[in-house]
């Protein structure tokens, strides 16, 4: 694997880009290989089994993603194996930012933060498979989607806002699964994907996805490696970035017939991450997965499909500051100090469909069990041999149904409720400096209602679609907002005591237009948010900033917006706006967090062989800002500048089974910094003041996708 340096001249990333194909021919997987050596070959003699949602052919109108439109109202989705500008993602965070509205509230290379119209935490429903693995940290240093790998998945679809209730609690900004199809066997067979990846700053990725299967079942294996080296900004200055994952995952399924899967799979993984705005590393994410899922379609006239899901997930984290630092003896934490922190989540999920007349139904119920606990110690590897101690337990189980009218071929109703509750148990003993809790063993219930209705009607004789929603949701504050916060609202002893669930109404309404040449779409909302849960912070000294965390009242709207033009058959041009605002109508002034303006121009050519294409992304400066306020991870750290960068892109496809693309990202060599930052580290040498964190100078980046 072959990484190289982003500031040589240009021939000299010319040739080493050619030179990184040549290692990733020369490193990919036999059977990968013999498949591509001869394509007719390949052709007829590839398996008459096509399996059903499996690995499929790169699309040659897809070579490389750089922007995502809607499928359907507020429903997207995409493939997350197809090539990709920015770079491909190190994570399922990473990923997001195709989607526009999305972001990540960043802090270097990895494990960003996922923000959806400037909402965060479990406001997203975040899902894998269609089971929950939240982080342990109480910092979300390791959010759930810094444990997704999303080229070991099928599909990604995310929808926005309060706009479904049947998977799982909250979700008042919006749903996204990561999922992994069913593959079907007409005859034994054997599929596979892979792709390796040299670039820039020591980035090198390699994965592969294979299936071997009969009539009666299959197995699957999906496994990636990935690492990158400290980044440099545009001028040259090293930011403390580095970090390496990997992931193995293996499912076993049967199929007696087309219409039913039993399926067992298990997954584990590690990694480490180097962080320039943390006072410590990610020494450790050891990730344990295991699901069962059955599934059924096709029942009958009425009753259509049955499906039922166990899964058993545990995050085991720690975090250190001398794995991939030396101790600072001028801060907080000047000798070797880690802390293991485990969190240990359980559920399943059982939902049916059916449909009578014009009216299809999906009704279930869903449930899980969170356990947390920690250890730490000062001295390396100390935390070892200290004990465990849980400090928080939580439970939901939700009933819903969600259901779909339709009226005419032209227009449908689509309207949900679910019913939740929701407990939390406060399982601390100390308050810390030797106080004792005072909220030690109480158990905190709530029952928590959801609903949503939305209206879509297809112009008749005309490319227009449209669809207006109204949607109102409960969420039960989660781990981070309930125990991370040093202080809870004025008079309180603790937030566990005193933070109450956010209630969110929410329309979202909006238009799609499709023709031979052009398509287009928008969407828009605007929302009410009753006690959304407000993090502040002040300076604690020594000891860092201390957190409160309180109760306010906030409005909130936007919108998102995109169009695509194709003048002939080769070329599509495109863009796409999104557009957050947020309020603290409490306070009247703004709601901390909240992106800025952004836009992004596309142009591609494809003509089956040959690719090329680039990508302009314009973000604004944001003037509204909340300063030392936001949430459990950041905090506004004041006005931000805009910025523009330029990637360019291209690519060859050999034939159907092998693709070469490669890309250079931000062109110029811009010194730019996000404004959702963290302030960099006085570890790593940032002033006290705060200074957001630059992202990555120029870089080169070469890509090779197999598939057999």
């Amino acid at each position: 694997m072959l990484c190289f340096h982003s500031r040589a001249p240009r021939a000299s990333c010319l040739a080493l880009a050619a030179r990184a194909a040549l290692i990733a021919l020369a490193a990919t997987p036999a059977t990968l290989l013999a498949a591509a050596a001869d394509e007719a070959t390949a052709t007829s003699s590839a398996p008459a089994a096509a399996a059903t949602g499996a690995a499929t052919t790169l699309p040659a109108t897809q070579v490389v993603v750089v922007t995502a439109a809607p499928v359907s109202p507020l429903t997207w989705e995409t493939d997350p194996r197809l090539p990709r500008q920015p770079v491909p993602a190190s994570d399922g965070a990473d990923y997001l930012k195709t989607v526009p509205g999305f972001t990540a509230l960043r802090n270097g290379g990895t494990n960003g933060d996922p923000v959806l119209r400037g909402m965060f935490g479990s406001r997203l429903n975040l899902l894998t498979n269609d089971g929950a693995m939240p982080g342990a940290c109480p910092g979300r240093m390791d959010n759930p989607l810094s444990y997704v790998s999303p080229e070991t998945y099928d599909r990604l679809v995310v929808v926005k806002g309060p706009q479904t209730v049947q998977w799982g609690p909250g979700a008042s900004a919006g749903t996204v699964r990561f999922e992994r199809d069913t593959p079907h066997f007409e005859e034994p067979g054997l599929q596979a994907t892979g792709s390796l990846l040299g670039g820039a700053f020591g980035r090198a990725d390699a994965v592969l996805d294979a299936t071997a299967g009969g009539p009666l079942g299959y197995a699957r294996l999906s496994a990636n490696h990935a690492q990158a080296d400290d980044y440099e900004d545009g001028d040259g200055r090293p930011v403390p970035s580095s970090w390496k994952k990997w992931n193995t995952d293996v499912a076993l399924g049967w199929t007696p017939d087309a219409d039913t899967v039993v399926e067992l799979n298990a997954g584990t993984g590690d990694g480490q991450a180097r962080y320039a705005g943390r006072g410590m590393d990610g020494a450790q994410f050891l990730r344990q997965t295991y699901g069962l899922r059955v599934e059924r379609q096709r029942i009958g006239d009425v009753l259509q499909q049955v499906q039922a899901s166990l899964y058993h997930n545990r995050a085991d984290h720690v975090m250190d500051n001398y794995t991939l630092r030396e101790p600072n003896m001028m801060g907080p934490m000047p000798m070797p100090m880690a802390a293991d922190v485990e969190r240990v989540t359980q559920g399943g999920r059982l939902a049916v469909g059916w449909a009578a007349g014009g009216l299809a139904f999906t009704s279930g119920v869903d449930a899980l069990h969170s356990r947390h606990r920690q250890r730490s110690a000062m001295g390396r590897g100390a935390y070892r041999d200290e004990p465990w101690a849980t400090d928080a337990e939580l439970a939901n189980t939700g009933v819903f149904t969600e259901a779909t009218w339709t009226l005419d071929k032209r227009e449908r109703v689509v309207a949900g409720l679910r019913l939740d509750r929701a407990e939390a148990t406060d399982k601390r003993t100390s308050a810390g400096m030797g106080m004792p809790n005072p909220t030690a063993g109480q158990t905190r219930e709530e029952t928590l209602h959801a609903g949503f209705a939305r209206f879509e009607q297809e112009l008749a004789g005309t490319p227009l679609s449209w669809y207006a929603g109204l949607g109102h949701t409960e969420r039960m504050p989660d781990y981070w907002e309930l125990f991370s916060p040093d202080m809870g609202p004025m008079g309180a002893p603790n937030a566990f005591a005193a933070i109450q669930p956010e209630r969110t109404t929410q329309i979202d309404i909006g238009a799609h237009y499709r023709s031979s040449g052009w398509s287009a779409w928008v969407s828009a909302y605007a929302g009410r948010i009753e006690d959304y849960i407000l993090f502040s912070y002040t300076d604690g000294g020594m000891m860092g900033m201390a957190s409160s965390a309180t109760n306010i009242r906030a409005n909130i709207h936007g919108a998102e917006a995109g169009a695509e033009w194709r003048p002939v058959a080769a070329w599509k041009l495109g863009g796409t706006l999104a557009y957050a605002w947020g309020e603290n109508a409490t306070a009247g002034t703004a709601l901390p967090q909240m992106p800025p303006l952004e836009a992004r121009l596309t142009a591609r050519y494809d003509d089956g062989r040959w690719s090329v294409g680039g990508l302009l992304r314009a973000v604004a400066a944001q003037r509204r800002v909340a300063p030392d306020q936001g949430n459990v991870v950041g905090r506004d750290l004041g006005e931000s500048a805009g910025f523009a960068t330029l990637a360019l892109n291209g690519g060859y496809r050999f034939n159907e089974r092998v693709q070469l693309t490669a890309g250079v990202d931000n062109l110029f060599d811009r010194t730019y910094s996000e404004h959702l930052n963290l302030a960099g580290s006085a570890d790593f040498g940032y002033p006290a003041e705060p200074v957001r964190i630059h992202e990555t100078g120029r870089n080169v980046w070469v890509k090779l996708n197999l598939r057999y």
